[in-house]
C-alpha cells in the first residue's frame, strides 16, 4: 500500500498528501514540497501512514527534503519581501483607482513567481496593474481573486466566542450555511450575533446543526401537553446539549427530566408521559393522593360556611316597603302619609269605568280606547266624533 504524508501549506486551506519518497520525518517538521505551482515550503501535520490506493484522489506529488536551516532562513527573507511587496502593492492599487482590496503577497519558495490575493465584488481589469508589477520586480506575476470568507482565513482573527476563527484553525473546504440552521437552533436572527468577520454567516452553525436537528425530531415540541403524577403540564424548554425537557405544571411549579426518562402513554414512540420516579429524581417531589383529596376536603368544609354566609346576608336584607311604612315615626320628624309610602300604581291597574260599553282594560297596560258612539251627530267632515 502506498505510504502517505500531511502536509499544510500556508496559502492552502486543506491538508494535502504527498509521497514521503523515502525522506524520515514526523509531525511538526518543515518539508520542501513539490506542487503545480512549483516548490514551496509546507508544514508535516500528520506522520508517514500507509492508505489504500482507493483513497487517493490523484497521483502523489513527492517530497523534496526535510526543511535544513538555510531552507528557514531564506523562508524568513521570503516573508521580508512579502510585506515589502504588500506596501508597495497597496500603493499601485490606490494609484491606478482599482475597485479592489489587497489581501497578501505570497513568494514562491522557488522565487519563481508572486503571487497577489486581493478581494472584489465583481470583475477587475488590472491588466495595467500587473504591467507595471512585472515590469518592477523582473518575474512572473499571478494575480488571483479571493472571497471574503477566504479573506478572513488568510488575515485571521478572533470570533465572538473569544477563540480562533474556526476557518483559519481548523482546515477543510467551506461548507454551505443557511439562515435555517440559526432557526433550527434557537439563535436570536440578530445579523450581528450569526455573523462572522467575513459579514457572511458563522462557520459553527453548521457543526451542531444535525445535533440540534436529531435532538428535535426525538424530543417533544415546545407547548406540547404532558401528563405526569402530578397533574398536566407544558413543555416550556428544550436543551438540547443536555437532551433535557423542562415541563411546567398548571399550579405554576417546573421541573426538568432527561428525554431518556420520558415515554409514551400510549406505548408508541411520542414522548409524552413522565413517571413519578423521573420526577423525584429532578428533585420535584409530590403524592398525586394528597393533592387529589384536597378538593373533596375544601368542598366538605365549604358547605357550612356557604350556608352561614346565606344566612348572614339574609339577615341583611332590606325590609320590604310595607314594613318600613309600619314603623313608628320619631318625634320631631315630619309625618309622612302612608300613601306616600307605597309605589304609585300604573295607571293600567286603576278599577274599570263604570261606562257601559267600555272595554276593560288589557292586563299589559297602555293606552286605553272607547267605543265610538253609534248615534252620535256627524260632523262637518263626515266623520264621527269620538267622546
Amino acid at each position: 500500500m502506498p505510504t502517505v504524508v500531511g502536509v499544510k501549506l500556508r496559502f492552502t486551506p486543506k491538508t494535502l498528501w504527498f509521497d514521503p519518497a523515502g525522506a524520515e520525518m514526523t509531525e511538526g517538521d518543515s518539508v520542501v514540497v513539490e506542487t503545480e505551482r512549483g516548490t514551496e515550503l509546507g508544514l508535516a501535520v500528520e506522520s508517514p501512514r500507509e492508505v489504500t490506493p482507493s483513497e487517493l484522489p490523484a497521483p502523489l506529488k513527492p517530497v523534496v527534503r526535510v526543511a535544513s536551516a538555510d531552507d528557514l532562513d531564506r523562508a524568513e527573507d521570503l516573508r521580508g519581501k512579502e510585506r515589502a511587496a504588500m506596501t508597495r502593492y497597496r500603493e499601485l492599487v490606490h494609484s491606478h483607482k482599482l475597485d479592489m482590496k489587497p489581501i497578501d503577497v505570497e513568494y514562491l519558495f522557488g522565487g519563481d513567481k508572486i503571487v497577489f490575493y486581493f478581494s472584489s465584488e465583481e470583475r477587475v481589469d488590472f491588466r495595467d496593474l500587473v504591467r507595471e508589477l512585472a515590469s518592477e520586480y523582473k518575474t512572473r506575476i499571478d494575480m488571483r481573486q479571493i472571497g471574503v470568507r477566504d479573506e478572513a482565513r488568510l488575515v485571521g482573527g478572533v470570533g465572538h466566542c473569544g477563540q480562533q476563527l474556526c476557518c483559519a484553525r481548523l482546515s477543510g473546504d467551506f461548507q454551505p450555511v443557511s439562515i435555517r440552521m440559526a432557526k433550527e437552533q434557537d439563535l436570536p436572527l440578530n445579523p450581528l450575533k450569526i455573523s462572522g468577520l467575513c459579514g457572511r454567516l458563522m462557520c459553527c452553525l453548521r457543526y451542531e446543526y444535525d445535533a440540534y436537528k436529531d435532538f428535535k425530531t426525538r424530543a417533544p415540541k415546545r407547548g406540547a401537553l404532558i401528563e405526569t403524577p402530578l397533574g398536566a403540564g407544558k413543555v416550556s424548554e428544550l436543551n438540547t446539549p443536555k437532551e433535557t425537557v423542562s415541563v411546567k405544571l398548571d399550579d405554576g411549579s417546573a421541573f426538568t427530566v432527561p428525554l431518556s426518562a420520558m415515554s409514551c402513554s400510549k406505548g408508541g414512540e411520542c414522548p409524552c408521559f413522565v413517571e413519578q420516579e423521573a420526577i423525584e429524581a429532578a428533585g420535584r417531589t409530590g403524592v398525586p393522593l394528597a393533592s387529589a383529596q384536597e378538593p373533596a376536603s375544601d368542598a366538605q368544609g365549604s358547605a357550612p360556611r356557604r350556608r352561614r354566609r346565606q344566612s348572614e346576608v339574609g339577615t341583611q336584607q332590606p325590609q320590604a316597603p310595607e314594613a318600613k311604612a309600619a314603623q313608628p315615626v320619631a318625634e320631631g320628624s315630619a309625618k309622612v302619609p302612608a300613601t306616600d309610602a307605597k309605589p304609585k300604581q300604573p295607571a293600567a291597574a286603576e278599577a274599570p269605568s263604570s261606562e257601559p260599553g267600555a272595554r276593560p282594560p288589557k292586563s299589559g297596560g297602555g293606552r286605553r280606547r272607547r267605543r265610538r258612539r253609534s248615534g252620535g251627530p256627524k260632523s262637518d267632515t263626515g266623520g264621527t266624533p269620538t267622546a
